[in-house]
């Protein structure tokens, strides 16, 4: 396998993945010098997500007619023109709308760099190129807070966004050079009803989750979003059961490692998608740690990921997709629920040592299940798999945080106080528990599913077989 192609992609999913989080804690430096308050600024954090949300969809449609390669490229062109944009910005709505763009960059990104992957590399070394791009999508939000605050505090908050320029466009010379060309796929008209529906019911969902978590408007606004969203997604999967081609193709859950894969995922990423949120607030507000204090503390579990890069392969091959996985799950919610355990009192290397396990198990649940997402379909189906999986993520994590703020604030009106440690043991626990029920969609999966990819069952045969006659 051709190392330098996954790296490319790792490099530009890590820069959009970073910018999901980047601006958290410079949120008080940028607000101060564009004229508002950090709490409306939160509103440039949703418009990112909602343009995720909203063009995410698309992507799969865009790189079929038009070329994975070109439209890799084109997206983050977008996103660098977007990072420009952001730092030149001298209003809210300047702020706002720039953001949103980088957002529609982003959203191209992703699972446009996921599909070149799947189409580029053989089958047998997917997990192996995988791992690539699983560690950049897990170090880049935690990453984001700790280096936004250290950029915008020696340097300025400018620079945030003006050190993409650079990167990006040696993402855009190198990957001209290095990603194959692929041949168009045959494509019919654009599923535009089909996309409307998509776009408001993942936005709108998106956009409410993230109003309840970060209330920059009133709450009463995010639950209607979120109803709206509901709603739509609702009236999408009646159009895209009776359409010949819709934007997002359903069916594909009829196959059952494909659906394990986006269900399990989900259910992971919900708990998963919350811990970004609590720790470093448990850190902070509880520990009476300081904003860099406590993204270096949560920035150990990046450590974790890295390693797992090298032992996923074998894993797979030892177990299988089904084993991993189920076992993935479990131990990864139980290392959530550990976080509950932690005191002010507790020394930082053991915070450091469980944080470390903790990023090792998550990097190799997503590893395994982003590549069960390809393992038993088609190239001509990669596409459609990759945007379904991208879309499916964004709702998830969204849904995590407006999960682990609920529990946080539900806690603060049932006892009348404050925020406490009892409160965030309560959250943890919950996540905790959300998390390991992702292990359920795998226990239908059969030992041999996904073989081709993880390499298990020829290992299997290979051990089982007879031995000669004579020996």
């Amino acid at each position: 396998m051709n190392r330098t192609l996954p790296l490319i992609l790792a490099v530009a999913l890590f820069m959009e993945q970073m910018d999901s989080t980047v601006i958290a804690t410079s949120l008080p430096a940028i607000a101060a010098d564009i004229g508002t308050s950090p709490v409306t600024l939160k509103l440039a954090l949703t418009s990112y997500l909602v343009s995720l949300a909203i063009f995410i969809p698309i992507s799969g449609f865009m790189a079929d007619r038009f070329g994975a390669k070109k439209v890799f490229r084109i997206a983050i062109a977008v996103f660098v023109l977007g990072s420009i944009a952001c730092a030149f910005s001298n209003s809210l709505a300047a702020f706002v709308l720039s953001r949103f763009l980088q957002g529609m960059g982003g959203a191209m990104m992703t699972p446009v760099g996921r599909l070149v992957l799947v189409r580029a590399v053989p089958r047998e070394q997917l997990v192996k190129a995988m791992a690539w791009l699983t560690v950049p999508a897990l170090i880049g939000p935690i990453a984001g807070p700790p280096l936004g605050g250290f950029v915008t505090t020696y340097f300025s908050w400018h620079w945030i966004f003006l050190i993409n320029v650079p990167i990006g466009l040696l993402g855009i010379l190198l990957s001209g050079y290095v990603l194959p060309d692929f041949a168009r796929e045959e494509t019919g008209p654009l599923d535009l009803s089909g996309f409307l529906l998509c776009s408001i019911g993942a936005s709108g969902l998106v956009f409410g989750l993230s109003v309840i978590s970060l209330p920059a408007l009133p709450p009463i606004v995010g639950v209607a979003t979120v109803v709206l969203g509901v709603l739509a997604t609702a009236f999408y999967i009646r159009h895209a059961l009776r359409t010949p081609a819709p934007i997002l193709n359903l069916r594909l859950f009829a196959n059952r490692a494909f659906r394990s894969a986006i269900l399990g995922g989900a259910l992971f990423r919900i708990g998963v998608g919350a811990v970004p949120f609590l720790l470093p607030l448990m850190f902070q507000v509880v520990f009476g740690l300081t904003p860099f204090q406590s993204g270096l503390l949560t920035f150990a579990s990046a450590f974790g990921a890295i390693a797992m890069k090298f032992i996923a392969t074998t894993a797979l091959r030892l177990g299988g997709f089904r084993v991993v996985l189920v076992a993935a799950s479990v131990l990864g919610g139980a290392s959530i629920a550990v976080n509950a355990l932690f005191t002010p009192t507790t020394p930082h290397w053991i915070i450091i040592v469980v944080l470390i396990g903790s990023g090792l198990l998550r990097s190799l649940f997503f590893t395994s299940a982003n590549a069960l997402v390809f393992a038993e379909l088609g190239d001509r189906e990669a596409s459609q798999a990759s945007t379904i999986s991208a879309a499916a993520q964004q709702v998830s994590i969204a849904l995590g945080v407006a999960v682990g703020g609920g529990i946080l604030e539900m806690s603060a009106f049932i006892t009348g106080t404050e925020l406490g440690m009892d409160a965030f043991v309560s959250a943890f626990l919950i996540v905790a528990a959300l998390s390991a029920l992702a292990a359920i969609p795998f226990l239908s999966l059969p030992p041999e599913a996904g073989s081709r990819v993880s390499g298990h069952i020829k290992r299997r045969n290979t051990v089982d077989a007879p031995a000669p006659a004579g020996e």
